[in-house]
Formats: structure tokens, sequence, C-alpha cells
């Protein structure tokens, strides 16, 4: 599949995504590629006056960085009650809507934005789609970097394969927007995500980890049928 296609999935995936906002709502912004789509058409339907008096709570720095851009006013946790909807991306979901995300190293922001959210919106393309956690996308951790050692260790003793994620264009690893580090764990398999998920957050020194079970309320995916882009929702 080529790049423009794979783009005009995601597109149209975030464009019926950003349909899903009303005015007044409280929006959790995630992090990553298709929900940049997302971001921008927000701030369009802003700027157009099809949209009103709505708020943004990103995940990362860089949907901080693209609310602003496309003119989403932003705030806090600190600001509000609620949060009425949270769109954002997966690195893999499977038939039960059990995600992992984290490619973006902003996984433990998404997590508690998208938890707190009344309604958790995922939008992806259909390469994102797997019959089996795990399969395609390692469990990233995020650790303190003073516990990066026996975390690694623990998480092998848990079957895992640990890889310290390191920076692109950067030397040394990846530190996320709380100044920490990434492990990335490939399983062989993945038999109980919810048991897994509390078992690496349980290990003394990791922050979160990318399992996101129970959250994703409803999965817009993007496709291409006849070289067309359609979305398909599965509830």
């Amino acid at each position: 599949m080529s790049a423009e296609s794979v783009t005009l999935m995601k597109q149209a995936v975030a464009q019926a995504a950003a349909q899903e906002v009303k005015s007044g709502m409280v929006v959790g912004l995630g992090t990553g590629s298709t929900t940049a789509f997302v971001i921008q058409f927000l701030g369009e339907r802003l700027k157009s006056g099809e949209l009103s008096n709505i708020v943004g709570i990103p995940t990362s720095f860089q949907a901080s960085v693209l609310a602003k851009l496309y003119g989403i006013p932003l705030v806090t946790l600190d600001d509000v009650e609620r949060i009425d909807i949270a769109i954002d991306g997966a690195d893999e979901v499977d038939p039960d809507k059990v995600l992992i995300k984290g490619g973006g190293a902003a996984h433990t922001r998404e997590k508690i934005v998208d938890g707190l959210a009344e309604e958790f919106l995922v939008v992806v393309d259909s390469s994102k789609l797997v019959t089996e956690l795990g399969s395609t996308f390692p469990v990233p951790v995020e650790v303190l970097p003073l516990a990066l050692s026996p975390v690694t260790r623990a998480l092998t003793n848990l079957g895992g394969e640990p890889v310290l994620r390191m920076g692109v264009k950067k030397d040394g690893p990846v530190i996320t927007d709380q100044g920490n580090m990434v492990i990335d764990v490939k399983f062989a398999t993945i038999h109980d995500p919810a048991e897994l998920e509390k078992t690496i957050n349980n290990i003394p020194g990791v922050v979160e980890n990318g399992l996101f079970v129970g959250l994703a309320t409803r999965i817009f995916v993007g496709e291409l049928v006849n070289d067309q882009p359609v979305v398909r929702e599965i509830k």
C-alpha cells in the first residue's frame, strides 16, 4: 500500500472523528499522525464557525503545538471536571478492542486523558487491526531512568524481550515529556492483556505501559475500497 493511500485513509478517519465533536465539549487531543489530522480538522471547524466553545486537553507536547497552530484553546486537568470525548490513535487494535499504544512515547498522558473521557474514540487505518495483540508491535513501558536496569530484568523475567528505545536523529535514548525512558517489550504471546497490564505497572520504577484494556468505546477504521477511502466503525 502506498504512502499516499495510507494518508488518504488517515484523513478520512480523522474527518469522521472530528465530526463527532460538538460545540461546548471538552476534548482529549491524542498524539500521532492520524490524530494530527483530527486536530487540523477541529481547527478548521472552529475557524468556519461550524463549531464553537470547545477546549482541548493535549496528551503530548506535539498535540499542544498542533492545537495552538490550529486555534484550539487548551486547558489542563486542573481546569475541568469532565472530558466529554477523547480522540486518539493506536498502534494495534485486537478483536476485543484492546489497544497497544505508545509508538509516540506519549502513552502515560494518553492513558490518563483517554481513561477520564466519557467516550474514547480510537482512530486507526486498517493496518493497525490485528488478530493477536503484540503480533506486530511491542508493549512500550515508560520507566524512571534510575530504575532502568531492575525494570529491564523484571520484564525479562516476565518472558519479554526488552529493548531500550533509542532516538532517531538524536544520540541516546528517547526521553518522554515527563523526562523518563521507554523500554519496548516484545512478548511471544499476550494471553491476558489486563493481567499483564497490572503486572507490568506493579514493577517498581514503571510509570505506565502501553496496554489499554477496557478503555476504547468506539473505533473508527479507515480503509480503501476500490481505491477510495471509507470509514467503518467497530462498536
